[in-house]
């Protein structure tokens, strides 16, 4: 009895709404204390550059997980994306972004089909899929990386819109649409659904095959975005190292903030404190010198207490 007591108060303080902007406060307040130049704002600004990317699959990620689903693929979408801009760039900006974002929708629609039309399992369809598109990544840059000088793509990633750098703009964009989806969309609430409820929601006339469909291209359009912006970035496509953990930095940031695993609840805000609270644990170990490997030990513990707490309670 006291057990579960003790769960409803943990749970209480972990609230989807809240637990992760506690959690952020702190972690921000104390660094502002205790580390030194952390709460300058050209550090502020360094880290919501450093996390933009993430935050864009981690929109993608939130309407998945939402839907009972996950998307281990963003990674390797991210890479494909890489090199086939990096390629095709001296063949014009907008020819190469077409075929990038192609080859995005093509990854999404292949992970929808398998998943939401032969209803095969989602964890093990992208983790096959994720070595698949690395691959295919790979091949087609020939394992190396892809330099190229194109000043207007590369303003995606180094541009400036006025003070805010663009890919902070891009980002905010897709947070923004992400929300309105949906708080106030009917394919929004299809989403919660679905992941709520599959069968429930077919019988009240959901097409729950077409949902999973358009999350999964929605998912790695968003992951093929940030694998442009990445790009531009870096100025050079990089095949093998361009999105590799995004997948696992962008399930943190959902999961840490409040959308559970379980589906039928999506919070695309928490998800945006979520990938936040993570960076701000990178960038103050970074500063304080610290192994990265601690801030990683660190991030597994908040995903598992996070986890902990979203656990269906015996009534």
């Amino acid at each position: 009895m006291s057990s579960n007591k003790s769960d409803r108060s943990w749970g209480t303080l972990w609230n989807p709404n809240f637990g992760a902007f506690a959690a952020l406060l702190i972690l921000y307040v104390a660094n502002a204390i205790f580390t030194p130049r952390f709460a300058t704002v050209s550090n502020t600004l360094n880290m919501l550059l450093q996390v933009s990317t993430t935050m864009l699959i981690a929109v993608g990620m939130t309407f998945v997980i939402a839907s009972r689903g996950i998307d281990l693929t963003v990674g390797s979408t991210m890479a494909l994306v890489s090199v086939i801009v990096a390629l095709l760039i001296k063949y014009g900006m907008t020819v190469a972004i077409l075929f990038a974002l192609s080859a995005a929708l093509l990854v999404g629609l292949i992970n929808g089909f398998l998943i939401s039309r032969l209803k095969l399992d989602a964890l093990i369809t992208t983790l096959a899929a994720l070595i698949l598109w690395r691959g295919i990544a790979q091949v087609v840059g020939d394992g190396k990386l892809v330099p190229f000088v194109n000043p207007t793509f590369e303003a995606l990633g180094k541009g400036y819109l006025g003070s805010i750098p663009i890919q902070v703009v891009i980002a905010a964009i897709a947070i923004a649409a992400a929300f309105f989806c949906i708080r106030s969309t009917l394919f929004g609430r299809h989403i919660v659904a679905v992941g709520g409820n599959e069968e429930a929601a077919r019988l009240a006339g959901i097409r729950a095959e077409r949902v999973k469909y358009i999350v999964y291209i929605i998912s790695a359009l968003l992951a093929g975005v940030a694998g442009l912006v990445e790009t531009a970035r870096l100025g050079m496509g990089d095949p093998s190292k361009v999105g590799v953990n995004a997948e696992f930095d962008a399930i943190a940031a959902v999961v840490v903030g409040g959308t559970p695993f379980s589906g039928g609840r999506a919070n695309v805000l928490g998800t945006v404190v979520g990938a936040l609270l993570m960076q701000v644990i990178s960038t103050s170990f970074n500063m304080l010198l610290i192994p990265f490997t601690w801030s990683l030990v660190l991030k597994s513990v908040i995903i598992l207490f996070a986890i902990f707490l979203q656990r269906p309670r015996e009534v």
